[in-house]
């Protein structure tokens, strides 16, 4: 496997605000629960390890139970979710895979259900941050773990 750069070290100022944006969303209307949820979803979806270990790590930390992160993959079928997470994974399904048409009105009408105005910006907020550290992640291969201790995920203790 090709070597990849490290997109951190060559553009630090861009990884800053990056980072700075992204935490920034700590403080949206979105509950922590639902930011975990969306954000090891969209990193399922878009095949980034990396992301995927970061926020399982952070969801435990946060109290998030283990089935239920299990079951993330599976969420339509699962009966651990409820509707207005169940809307949350949709809209970032909806997000991540954009369709030749953009987003579907029932998606689009079943989130209104759930979430304010507000909301509804800052989830999309949400799911734009976390497609764009997949996309670096992916595209450099960082290492699932390789940031542990940095980010204090080595006291989630799933090594």
């Amino acid at each position: 496997m090709t070597q990849r750069i490290n997109y951190i070290q060559q553009s630090p100022e861009l990884f800053k605000k990056f980072l700075e944006f992204s935490n920034q969303l700590k403080d949206s209307t979105i509950e922590e629960s639902i930011r975990d949820l969306v954000s090891i979803r969209a990193s399922q979806i878009n095949g980034c390890g990396f992301c995927v270990d970061m926020h399982v790590k952070e969801a435990r930390m946060h109290g998030e139970r283990e089935l239920r992160l299990h079951h993330l993959a599976i969420w339509r079928e699962s009966t651990l979710f409820a509707p207005r997470e169940r809307a949350a994974l949709a809209w970032t399904e909806a997000l991540t895979k954009l369709a030749e048409l953009g987003v579907p009105d029932d998606i689009y009408e079943r989130v209104r259900t759930q979430f304010s105005e507000k909301e509804l910006s800052d989830l999309t907020y949400e799911v734009m941050s976390i497609n764009g550290w997949n996309r670096a992640n992916v595209a450099f291969r960082t290492v699932p773990g390789s940031a542990d201790k940095a980010f204090g995920l080595d006291k989630a203790n799933l090594a």
